[in-house]
């Protein structure tokens, strides 16, 4: 190199040393306000929110149920003076009756003076007294008229009958008008609390749209933002992150590591070697997207009818909707599992069971598919085959794949047919056949190897047949092929019976 060539270069490192340190220092000068600073403002100012809401909803069921108490206590007042009339009026029909319509006047008095705060609370003193009055009076009436019946003084007794239908009537219109006042109070509460329930709703929708927009400037922008500098990076541009906001926070001190990284590479002149790491990492990323995307499009496709059709369906098919949903998440676990078999070779827990009973229950997982598909299904899975022992999830997951390949093959829609034997070698088979497109031949020997697929680019990474593969080899089994192109394909399971399967 020459000296005037060394000099520029000098200068250039010089000046990319500047560039850096102002570019570091200009990340600390700002203030700081860090991310979980934030996020303890926000779910402190939630719980208040919460909290508040909690509060509330305590004291309108409180107030709710002084209301139905007060209902019911009034509601029974009613009762007792509706009995002591019906006496009253027997006794002047029939002449029986009198003592009965006394003890249901003194029950109804015992029972307001029992209630009198209640009372007090919803009539005012002034009601109260009234209605307190009136009662009096008409106990009084009735024992007058106890009196004068004793007394045989039939004037007495008309001028007392007319009296008692004034004051009974009065005291009933008085029960039935305070009835109907709580009623329409008890209604106006429970509108009340409607309205404050879609209120607080659409107040928590304005929360979470809130939250939301903090999230995405606090952490989803950042992130856009660090995944712009790895691109840039990567593409060979070294510049130095600056400033983006007016504070400090988390990721400043992760630009802050980002800018003595891109110092150390410039200093040292280091080529980043991460790309093939970074390959194989995305190739097994699109792996794991593929074998999770199907139960997730499973339980998008169920929550999707649910909140679309609630109504109408019944409580049967509702608690179906939701066990296949949480099927779905069982199976998504599953296929994690299954990953880490396949990578590990780890042993699962075996147990001794029908192999018809994981045939049925990835037929019930896929059903969704199959009906959108417009693929029927064609089991045979009533014939007398021993028990194996296996693990049934992972049995489960195999069948699940098959059958998903099946439907893929099928664009138009067709058959699939399973079929369960019990074979000579002490093995039991289950054939899974399709009328789809079949399989190329030069391909047949390929599609169990990781990663091999025969669909279009993005549309699998062939993960889900060589998963099977090893789950059927870490059951003693073996999985087989045959296809022709045009006319379907046919999988054929072997897996050992109970009797000579391998020991755990």
């Amino acid at each position: 190199m020459s000296d005037e060539a060394e000099a520029v270069s000098t200068r250039r490192a010089d000046t990319d040393d500047d560039g850096a340190q102002r570019a570091q220092q200009a990340l600390l000068e700002r203030p700081e306000l860090s991310i979980r600073t934030r996020i303890t403002v926000v779910f402190v100012v939630l719980f208040v929110l919460f909290s508040g809401s909690t509060v509330g909803a305590v004291f309108f069921l409180s107030r709710f149920q002084e209301k139905i108490t007060f209902l019911e206590t009034v509601g029974a007042y009613s009762f007792d003076i509706d009995e002591a009339r019906r006496n009253e009026k027997n006794y002047f029909l029939y002449g029986t009756g009198l003592p009965e319509a006394l003890a249901s006047a003194n029950l109804a008095r015992s029972r307001l003076e029992r209630s009198a705060d209640q009372m007090r609370a919803v009539e005012g003193d002034a009601g109260f007294s009234t209605m307190r009055g009136g009662l009096d009076r008409y106990v009084g009436l009735l024992e007058s008229l106890r009196a004068a019946d004793a007394g045989r003084d039939s004037v007495r007794k008309r001028e007392l009958e007319v009296n008692l239908r004034t004051e009974g009537a009065k005291l009933i219109t008085d029960a039935q008008e305070m009835i109907d006042r709580e009623r329409a109070a008890v209604s106006s509460l429970l509108h009340t609390s409607q309205v404050a329930a879609v209120g607080f709703l659409a107040f928590m929708l304005l929360v979470m749209v809130l939250f939301g927009g903090f999230v995405i400037r606090a952490v989803l922008r950042p992130l856009d933002r660090f995944m712009d500098y790895v691109t840039r990076i990567a593409a060979g541009n070294y510049e130095p992150i600056r400033p983006a906001r007016r504070y400090r926070d988390e990721f400043t001190r992760l630009a802050f590591s980002f800018n003595r990284m891109l110092g150390e590479i410039l200093t040292r002149q280091e080529q980043l070697v991460q790309s093939g790491k970074m390959a194989a990492v995305g190739t097994l990323t699109s792996g794991i997207a593929h074998e999770l995307n199907n139960p997730l499009n499973n339980i998008g496709l169920t929550a999707e009818a649910l909140l679309e059709d609630f109504e109408s369906y019944g409580e049967e098919d509702r608690r179906r909707m939701l066990d296949q949903i949480y099927t779905q998440v069982e199976r998504a676990s599953a296929t994690v599992r299954n990953l880490l078999d396949f990578t590990r070779k780890d042993r699962s827990a075996f147990t001794t069971f029908p192999v018809q009973d994981s045939v049925r229950s990835a037929v019930r997982l896929v059903s969704n598919e199959a009906m959108l598909g417009r693929v029927t299904w064609n089991l045979d899975l009533d014939g007398a085959s021993p028990p194996i022992r296996g693990n049934p999830h992972d049995l489960q997951q195999v069948f699940v794949n098959l059958f998903l390949n099946a439907i893929q093959a099928m664009p138009e829609g067709g058959e699939i047919d399973v079929r369960a034997r019990s074979e000579a070698d002490g093995f039991v088979r289950i054939d899974v056949s399709d009328t789809g497109i079949g399989i190329e031949s030069d391909h047949v020997e390929e599609i169990f190897d990781p990663f091999f697929t025969t669909k279009e680019p993005g549309a699998g990474t062939g993960l889900g047949l060589s998963v099977s593969h090893s789950i059927i080899e870490k059951h003693g089994g073996r999985i087989a092929v045959e296809s022709e192109r045009g006319k379907g394909t046919t999988f054929s399971v072997y897996l050992p019976e109970a009797e000579v399967s391998r020991e755990d």
